[in-house]
């Protein structure tokens, strides 16, 4: 049975998940920490909770040591060095920034305007292949990767930034393949298995059995009280839907296929997802499963890489294999999402519809494939590299990353849509400064 240490900072947790027995957790250790919790750079703050942690609790000795790290830009009286390759890219919660894991540690970067925050490259190994952020709060979630892992694969490693090291981890019996962060709750995802955990105690809230899932996939909300999880079913093409405050489990079909990516808007009341085949994108209720809307990505087979929600639920951004970022407009109405039987919105305004076929008066005689619904804006990249995507914080605005260090902010004309206009071109790798 995993131990919990009365160290760990009290972070306001929802007890609204159900418990289960952790048969796959075999450890489970806190380590000495600071009291406070805050933002990641001066421009922003937050803390993971506006109660006052135990200030009196014993100090627990780091039985690993202190981890060497360098916190500065490279002298430029060194030798070059050649660039880190990237094990992991993610964006954090409000996409405001978003989290580079290489094979020396990791970085933090700014969206708008473009700027890294900070980097920890380790002196010892340094592979990281999971970071995840909660918000812009110094604590992190780490998981070692790569040839030269800087943790072990099975292990999730709590970084707090403003001691640069880690304090706390949990340990399985197999690797870690995701990790996501609430302000109340960690989820742990391996190959079979999610793991819930309160963020205040580490006390293991809830358990999920899943059909294998190597990608790691898991989405959570991140709207203020009830959380809603989504993951892979027990069964090809179907995902589950829980929701916490009302203790339901939602199975839906999504795909015939085997899902390959989805993704959650902020509130959890809609689901968008992709399957294998990469061809159709389609966008349910989570409240009651109901498929609400289906766009098309493309004919051909493509592996979708990401799926993400604008704020207003007004859009949906799309990326691929096929090396083009596509937006949708969506025509689903997020203020009905709440009530039990929603329904789609009549009022159309908000947002151009996608467009559809010039034969879609023939829908039910032709195959469906002239009667769907297409992006209303495109983004041409370079085929072959994988890009995630995201909405800019500015109006109309798309930011994409690719695993090979390009940063690309771009806007889209939301009424005649078309091709997206490229705004700015970065490299992630070589940010021009360092704060």
């Amino acid at each position: 049975m995993a131990t919990v240490s009365s160290s760990w900072p009290n972070v306001n947790p929802n007890p609204d998940s159900t418990s289960g027995s952790d048969s796959d957790s075999t450890f489970i250790s806190h380590r000495d920490r600071r009291d406070d919790t805050e933002s990641l750079d001066s421009f922003s703050s937050m803390s993971l909770n506006s109660e006052e942690p135990n200030r009196n609790s014993d100090r627990i000795p780091d039985s690993n040591g202190d981890v060497d790290i360098n916190q500065s830009p490279i002298s430029p009286n060194l030798p070059a060095t050649p660039p880190p390759s990237l094990l992991h890219l993610s964006f954090n919660q409000d996409h405001a920034c978003f989290a580079v894991g290489t094979d020396r540690g990791f970085r933090i970067l700014n969206c708008d305007p473009f700027r890294e925050i900070f980097r920890r490259d380790f002196d010892r190994g340094g592979g990281v292949a999971v970071v995840e952020m909660l918000f812009r709060c110094n604590i992190l979630a780490l998981v070692g990767g790569g040839p030269d892992p800087q943790y072990p694969p099975n292990k999730v490693m709590i970084w707090d930034d403003h001691q640069s090291r880690c304090i706390g981890e949990l340990s399985f019996r197999s690797d870690v393949r995701a990790v996501r962060l609430r302000r109340d709750r960690i989820i742990v995802v391996l190959e079979q298995k999610i793991f819930v955990y309160n963020f205040s105690d580490l006390k293991l809230m809830h358990q999920i059995e899943t059909i294998a899932n190597p990608k790691g996939l898991c989405a959570v909300s991140q709207g203020v009280g009830s959380m809603v999880l989504v993951c892979p079913g027990l069964q090809k093409g179907q995902v589950r839907i829980e929701h916490y405050a009302s203790k339901r489990t939602k199975f839906v079909m999504a795909h015939d296929s085997r899902i390959a990516c989805f993704a959650l808007t902020q509130d959890g009341h809609l689901l968008a997802t992709a399957s294998s085949k990469g061809t159709l994108v389609r966008i349910f209720n989570t409240v009651d499963g109901t498929l609400r809307q289906e766009v098309r990505r493309g004919a051909d087979r493509a592996e979708i890489y990401s799926l993400a929600f604008s704020s207003s639920a007004q859009w949906l951004a799309v990326s691929s294999d096929k090396g083009t970022v596509h937006v949708f407009g969506l025509k689903v109405n997020p203020g009905a999402q709440v009530k039990d039987t929603p329904r789609i919105a009549s009022d159309t305004s908000r947002s151009p519809s996608s467009p559809s076929s010039s034969l879609s008066l023939f829908k039910g005689v032709l195959p469906k494939y002239f009667s769907s619904e297409w992006s209303v804006a495109q983004f041409r990249l370079v085929e072959g590299t994988q890009y995630i995507a995201a909405f800019g914080h500015q109006k109309n605005t798309v930011v994409i990353l690719g695993m090979d260090g390009s940063f690309y902010r771009c806007q889209f004309d939301p009424v005649n849509g078309g091709e997206m206009s490229q705004l700015e071109y970065h490299n992630c790798l070589k940010p021009p400064s360092v704060f």
